[in-house]
């Protein structure tokens, strides 16, 4: 599976750029992925129905994913709680060839990915499912993994019951990519201190 090199921008949410800058704010102390109990992005109980925790074993090869908690919008989409379970046997044959190997990258590098997938509702409408994952360690390899996922459509309103799982179409891979450069949180507005030595 091919993921791009990407850096910040390439994620389109404001939500979810929120969160990996906080992410990024703690790893550019020492370039080293942070712990989950690090992790407080302001309003996050806002999010939570867009949210996936999940811890990892790395015990497997490759390691084994357990969704610790999940969001409304991700029951809603693939049409029952995954809370305790693989994260394989929770998407099921048809999609855990297609999403599994996104998470693995992820813990393998040890750097967020995004990735954007098209599906179509019940009704027809293209729905745009975007994914970012972003790794944590209770030091050494990954432990843990927070997914945030969201769901947005050009034609406005849009059925997400069952929309992974709701027609015989799977989803179509838009993006994937590792976000591997430029891997520092920049406060909006500022001028990097360089640049003002240029401009001096």
């Amino acid at each position: 599976m091919h993921f791009e090199s990407a850096n910040p921008s390439v994620v389109k949410s404001i939500r979810q750029r929120d969160f990996l800058n906080n992410w990024l704010r703690l790893y550019g102390r020492e370039q080293v992925i942070p712990r989950m109990d690090e992790f407080r992005p302001e309003r996050i109980e806002e999010d939570l129905p867009d949210l996936v925790f999940l811890t990892v074993d790395n015990a497997h090869a490759p390691p084994q994913l357990t969704i610790e908690s999940d969001g409304t919008r991700l029951s809603n989409a693939y049409g029952h709680t995954g809370k305790g379970r693989l994260l394989d046997d929770y998407l099921g044959p048809r999609l855990a060839p297609m999403v599994v190997p996104i998470y693995q990258e992820c813990i393998a590098r040890r750097l967020p990915a995004y990735t954007i997938a098209e599906i179509d509702d019940i009704y027809g409408r293209v729905v745009a499912y975007e994914r970012l994952l972003l790794p944590f360690s209770d030091g050494g390899a990954v432990t843990h993994m927070i997914a945030s996922l969201k769901t947005i459509s050009e034609d406005g309103n849009f059925e997400i019951r069952n929309l992974m799982r709701g027609g015989d179409k799977l989803p179509v891979p838009k993006l994937r990519a590792i976000i591997d450069r430029d891997l520092f949180h920049r406060a909006p507005g500022r001028i990097p201190f360089g640049d003002l030595l240029e401009f001096g």
